[in-house]
């Protein structure tokens, strides 16, 4: 921090404290040196890149993605005063392209003088459109500026792929309750920038729950470290009660339209596939307390039953769908009943990818031979002369078998004998694998026998099905 001192060269200056005091304590707690900042050790610790690179003085653009109150902006001063770089902020909410080519030429200025080069830093960076973004790629790719960007969002999304391949990206943690306590204390012992002054007494409990419910954001747990002083007074007390009356509503960290949303939406579904119905609630209360749409959730339940469920238990289709509409005549709160007792059963009812892989592979046969055509015996013949080109000869009316059952052919030449279907081990499905076994063995045992009495017998079925069907159909 820069000083103005008084003619006695020990009394800092009235303007300079007084604008120090009026700025919010997370911003006057801002670490002044990679030895005070807290967290992030998997990039700041001894030896590892990003430390390197800050202190050498020469970082390069790069990239900070975290959650808030990770230390993004911080990191970015940090790199600025390191480097002994000229750093200039940029609102990617409220300036444009113009704003960004007066930086750039401020930039160049400088250098053509022999002057320090420039970090031109972006909060939020994922804000910017594509033309703010195309409009950095050349002054930051010949050197102009080093490029400083802070995202909560994930850069994969926001940030197009040129200026990712001239950036570093660094990912931030959310800070452990331990990293927080430390900054906690840190801000009641320092009497110049933080409330050493007031001399408060903080019981443990309660600086251990403000670390707690800030839930890795070290700017809001001294939000509240503040608020909490700013009740109590010089000389008071924080209690647990304190701390928590000055925390209010904890607020869920949830973006409904951002990683985020699909992140806990994924965990949820990976949740219900995994048999895991502790799980599968818990990620289902994160997204109705973060405000998502309760039709998301049964969306991504109605076909993780059809994909994940399948014909293992060829109800949890029937009950996720039955849910649904159960949530729309009941409205919240009451039909979060059924949403959470069809995550229940979804959790820990049997599971078969059959119905799924049947169908990749049906898709695959059908791009593979699209031109395959229909066998005779089951084309449709409502006309005579199909009938006399020979379409339906040979068909065998299943329902004329006791067992509604009769061998015949239905995949065309091309795809005789290709297994699509293969049913899986668990519920339902063990009685399907019954099913078609005793029909395979039908197929390769008495299909000789019955497939003798296929002529009559089939023409007799077609004129059962396709006489009466054809005719209503016409030639479908």
């Amino acid at each position: 921090m820069v000083r103005k001192r008084a003619s006695g060269g020990a009394e800092e200056s009235l303007f300079a404290a007084t604008a120090r005091e009026a700025q919010p304590l997370a911003a006057r707690m801002r670490p002044a040196t990679l030895d005070e900042f807290a967290g992030q050790e998997h990039l700041l610790a001894p030896g590892k890149p990003l430390r390197e690179a800050i202190e050498r003085g020469v970082p390069g653009s790069m990239i900070f993605w975290g959650p808030p109150g990770s230390g993004k902006t911080t990191l970015a001063h940090l790199v600025a005063t390191t480097s002994q770089r000229v750093f200039v902020p940029f609102s990617a909410v409220t300036e444009g392209v113009p704003r960004i080519r007066e930086i750039v030429a401020a930039a160049r200025g400088r250098l053509d003088a022999g002057g320090a080069q420039t970090i031109l830093f972006i909060d939020e960076i994922h804000r910017l459109n594509k033309a703010q973004q195309d409009s950095l790629l050349p002054p930051s790719e010949n050197g102009t500026i080093t490029l400083i960007g802070a995202t909560t969002e994930n850069p994969s999304f926001e940030i197009n792929g040129a200026l990712l391949s001239r950036t570093r990206v660094f990912v931030l943690q959310p800070l452990s309750p331990e990293d927080i306590e430390v900054l906690v204390r840190r801000a009641l012992e320092d009497p110049e920038r933080g409330l050493g002054a007031l001399r408060l007494a903080v019981d443990d409990d309660a600086l251990r729950s403000m670390a707690i419910e800030a839930d890795g954001d070290a700017r809001r747990a001294l939000t509240v470290l503040e608020a909490a002083a700013a009740h109590v007074g010089e000389g008071g007390r924080v209690t647990v009660e304190v701390a928590r009356e000055a925390m209010q509503k904890r607020f869920a960290r949830y973006d409904k339209a951002g990683e985020e949303h699909f992140n806990l939406l994924s965990a949820y579904h990976k949740s219900l596939r995994g048999s895991d119905p502790q799980g599968a609630l818990y990620w289902m209360a994160r997204m109705l307390d973060g405000g998502e749409d309760p039709m998301t959730l049964f969306r991504r339940a109605i076909a993780m039953a059809a994909e994940d469920i399948g014909l293992a238990d060829p109800n949890a289709l029937v009950l996720a769908v039955a849910a649904r509409d159960a949530f729309h005549m009941l409205g919240p709160p009451e039909g979060y009943l059924p949403l959470a007792e069809m995550t229940i059963y979804l959790a820990t009812a049997p599971k078969s990818n059959s119905a799924k892989a049947a169908l990749h592979a049906a898709l695959d046969a059908a791009r593979e031979t699209p031109a395959a055509p229909v066998p005779l015996h089951i084309r449709n013949a409502p006309t005579g002369l199909m009938k006399e080109l020979g379409y339906g000869r040979g068909y065998r009316y299943a329902h004329d078998s006791p067992d509604a059952y009769l061998p015949q052919e239905y995949l065309p030449d091309e795809l005789r004998g290709t297994t699509l279907y293969r049913p899986g081990p668990f519920g339902y499905e063990k009685k399907v694998a019954e099913r078609l076994e005793w029909w395979e063995r039908r197929k390769g045992g008495e299909g000789g026998r019955e497939g003798g009495e296929g002529g009559e017998g089939g023409e007799g079925g077609e004129g059962r099905e396709g006489g009466e069907e054809g005719k209503a159909r016409g030639s479908s």
